[in-house]
């Protein structure tokens, strides 16, 4: 029975957390179809995925332990944010954290999803890191967002981990050379939990979990060259790795109404009987 009401609350969280993600895209779509198609309009468009965010977290009633280091980015200082990747709410979280509208670096498939798809691609920076020529554009763009002010957020593993809340997947090295070329500090980002609540699974499975956030304390960049990327990669890798919880890996298994079954017992052969001695 506990298995089965379990399941029932699994259910009706998703359907929950789902409708109050949905319902302000819908309300605000003619808007942010609107101001995807006009560049003036993308900080704005910018603000209200923000607000976005910051809604449909707070209606899904889940607690966010947020840490900031007590050095932070001088007010209008553009900066790389870069954060681990370990969920599909990692975006949201980041834009419900961070200071004013950064833009940010995703994979290209985020441009492809219904409705939201084109929006995306309009008004981010979208990347096909399986194209050199992709990567590159996506990097110039990030410049240039740097150089007008605004702050970029990018994901150095350049894909979710496969073993989220645990280890990091490898850097790229593109997010450090950005950095040192445009001059801008970089802001480190832990999300050591959010894997528990929206696993990358394939599929839709939403888990009532707490989330955290630590924003690190910005790591100048100042008087470096393209030599030093790869010192600066490990350290950046370094503090982000220092925020996880290894404890806290892994990821909620698929819900089921269905008792889990019993391991088989194991039964120890009977012993060979050796035959009598003839007497």
């Amino acid at each position: 029975m506990t298995h089965l009401l379990r399941y029932v609350g699994q259910r009706l969280y998703t359907t929950w957390a789902t409708f109050w993600f949905v319902l302000p895209f819908v309300v605000t779509y003619p808007l942010q179809w609107a101001l995807s198609h006009w560049p003036a309009g993308h900080p704005y468009l910018r603000a209200i995925n923000k607000g976005w965010s910051r809604f449909f977290i707070a209606m899904w009633g889940v607690p966010v332990e947020t840490v900031r280091a007590p050095e932070t980015v001088p007010p209008g200082q553009p900066c790389l944010y870069l954060a681990n990747h370990s969920s599909l709410i990692d975006i949201p979280l980041l834009f419900q954290t961070l200071p004013g509208g950064p833009n940010v670096l995703g994979k290209i498939s985020l441009a492809k999803i219904p409705l939201w798809g084109p929006i995306f691609g309009r008004a981010y920076i979208t990347v096909d890191r399986n194209s050199a020529v992709s990567r590159g554009r996506s990097m110039i763009r990030a410049r240039q967002e740097l150089a007008a002010g605004r702050s970029v957020i990018v994901f150095p593993e350049g894909q979710i981990s496969s073993h989220p809340g645990q280890q990091l997947e490898p850097f790229k090295e593109g997010a450090f050379q950005l950095a040192i070329a445009a001059g801008v500090p970089i802001v480190p980002i832990t999300m050591p939990l959010n894997h528990h609540f929206l696993p990358d699974v394939g599929g839709l499975r939403v888990r009532w979990a707490r989330l955290a956030i630590i924003v690190h304390a910005p790591i100048s960049t100042a008087g470096l060259t393209a030599a030093d990327a790869p010192a600066l990669q490990q350290r950046v890798s370094d503090v982000i790795t220092s925020g996880l919880r290894p404890e806290a890996g892994g990821i909620p298994g698929p819900g089921s109404w269905r008792r889990p079954a019993a391991p088989a017992l194991l039964v120890a052969p009977e012993p060979t009987r050796q035959p009598a001695p003839v007497k």
